[in-house]
């Protein structure tokens, strides 16, 4: 095995040693634990739970019969009311998931405050809090299956919204350990069920052999089910109950 194959292997295993990382404090403890306290930490844990979660509200908020843009604007409203009015503080979080809360709370909203809400100046021309949602900050690309309950659409579009969470979150990994162009290539692998590249054809773009490009697949997949796992987890106020809420995603994404 060459230098350059060591070297891009060594460093995949290296990110299997953070493999046994756990959340002490999970980002929804630390929100609805904060109790008004507007420190960076726990801005920055509220800013991640909503940059997941718009896509999931937008879709329950469509299967609700709104349009596409009055759907978008319900849900940046929806979300910049609730940072206003400090919202995360009333949940209890023995009630266990993030999700659950904010499907209950979206429900509230389209029922009780709307037309309250739609008197203001939407959020009063302020960014409380930059809710980024990637290249498509709109969602207007997300339209609900048809026939999908509201309901069914938030928690398929919550399972797609986590896995693209874990892929950034693993994209910026290698980027940062100088690997990007090793995971780009390879992401696929742990998306899909069967290879339309082989890993011959793959070797050959990265300048490994295919024995080394299993192995790192093999770490590539290892550090995802870590990173999906630790994702689920930081929504729940027990991260023991990770498991269950790990079916839960593959059956909303089984349909």
């Amino acid at each position: 095995m060459g230098d350059h194959e060591s070297s891009v292997i060594e460093r995949s295993g290296s990110e299997d040693a953070r493999a046994g990382s756990a959340f002490v404090t999970t980002r929804w403890t630390l929100v609805v634990g904060s109790r008004g306290r507007d420190t960076t930490v726990v801005r920055r844990a509220l800013e991640e739970l909503c940059r997941t979660y718009w896509r999931p509200v937008h879709a329950f908020i469509r299967r609700r019969g709104h349009a596409v843009h009055e759907a978008q604007d319900l849900t940046q409203e929806f979300f910049a009311r609730l940072l206003a009015i400090d919202g995360f503080q009333r949940a209890d979080p023995a009630r266990g998931r993030f999700r659950s809360f904010l499907l209950a709370a979206v429900k509230h909203f389209l029922a009780n405050e709307w037309d309250k809400a739609k008197t203001l100046k939407r959020g009063g021309g302020e960014v409380l809090v930059p809710i980024r949602t990637g290249d498509d900050t709109t969602g207007l690309g997300v339209e609900p299956a048809g026939g999908e309950s509201p309901e069914r659409a938030y928690d398929r579009q919550w399972a797609l919204s986590v896995l693209n969470a874990v892929l950034d979150r693993m994209q910026r990994e290698h980027a940062e350990a100088g690997k990007a162009v090793v995971f780009e290539a390879l992401k696929g692998t742990l998306t899909t069920g069967r290879r339309e590249v082989s890993y011959a054809t793959l070797g050959a773009q990265l300048g490994l052999s295919e024995g080394a490009v299993k192995v790192v697949v093999h770490r590539l997949r290892q550090r995802y089910r870590v990173v999906l796992r630790e994702e689920i987890a930081s929504t729940l106020e027990d991260p023991s109950r990770a498991e269950e809420e790990l079916k839960e995603l593959f059956a909303a994404l089984a349909g």
